[in-house]
């Protein structure tokens, strides 16, 4: 865990993941407007912020959505620059993102896409058919789905909940170096946030070194998935960042107390591009 003495989990220190000053533009209009963010192997920090302030924005841009154009600004992964990359490029490198809103891709079978992903992404792992079926098995038993969910396609006819599930199921095979999760408990009920909770939790404690970057509006997953830090997104910048104490002060409050203690003047939320 971070500490206020700046500490992390298993006492890591270099920087898995670094933001610097990051501008990002959709459709000539400016979104981000200085990004700053470190991530250490093993954190989970939690990215809070109402309906435009820019967080999914921000996710799109780091996984390398062409309509999200990067104006200034630099961000590394382990080190090496990644916005020349293409977003395949970034997902081989160890890049993730589970989308907030899943597309379905009728024809093509759940279980045949993913050995298609974890061929290209892992490919340096050696992983037969035998390998790959029993550890898919495994991974679908944690997030408690059916067997028969991998002959489904992909996302065709889920609901809400399934294509989360299927989100973390991406996240727990493809192993990646940082999860960027755009809002997975968006649309869900209380008992699916927490099956989605496990399945982070799951994935974070197999592999202790991966980062998340957790994208969310409520307290609600918090309760399952405790972050090291917190931040808070207002028009395009982070504005805050602290622990628990802060997510809770949301959760009590709201966004307009810290706004009028930064001198932030307030504005209706926008579910345009800045989400």
């Amino acid at each position: 865990m971070t500490h206020t003495n700046g500490t992390v989990r298993g006492g890591a220190t270099t920087p898995l993941f670094e933001i610097e000053n990051l501008h990002v533009s959709v459709e000539g209009r400016e979104i981000l407007r200085g990004v700053d963010l470190t991530i250490c192997p093993g954190e989970v920090h939690a990215l809070m912020g109402r309906n435009g302030s820019g967080k999914s924005t921000l996710a799109n841009a780091l996984m390398g959505h062409p309509k999200y154009v990067v104006t200034q600004g630099a961000v590394r992964l382990d080190g090496e620059a990644i916005l020349g990359l293409r977003p395949d490029e970034r997902a081989k490198r160890g890049l993730f993102l589970a989308f907030q809103n899943p597309i379905a891709i009728p024809g093509v079978g759940t279980g045949n896409f993913l050995r298609a992903a974890v061929k290209a992404v892992r490919g340096s792992e050696t992983i037969n058919a035998v390998q790959f079926r029993k550890e898919l098995t495994e991974r679908m038993q944690a997030l408690q789905m059916d067997s028969a969910f991998a002959t489904r396609a992909l996302n065709e006819g889920f609901s809400g909940g399934e294509k989360k599930r299927a989100e973390m199921l991406q996240l727990a095979m493809l192993k990646p170096r940082l999860a960027m999760l755009d809002e997975p408990d968006s649309g869900l009920d209380i008992d699916a946030v927490r099956i989605v909770s496990e399945g982070i939790n799951a994935v974070h404690q197999q592999q202790p070194e991966t980062g998340v970057l957790l994208i969310t509006h409520y307290q609600r997953i918090l309760n399952y998935v405790r972050p090291d830090t917190v931040h808070v997104m207002v028009k395009g910048r982070i504005v805050e960042s602290g622990g628990g104490e802060l997510v809770q002060e949301l959760e009590a409050s709201g966004y307009a107390p810290i706004l009028r203690r930064l001198g932030i003047e307030e504005e209706e939320e926008a579910p345009a591009h800045g989400r």
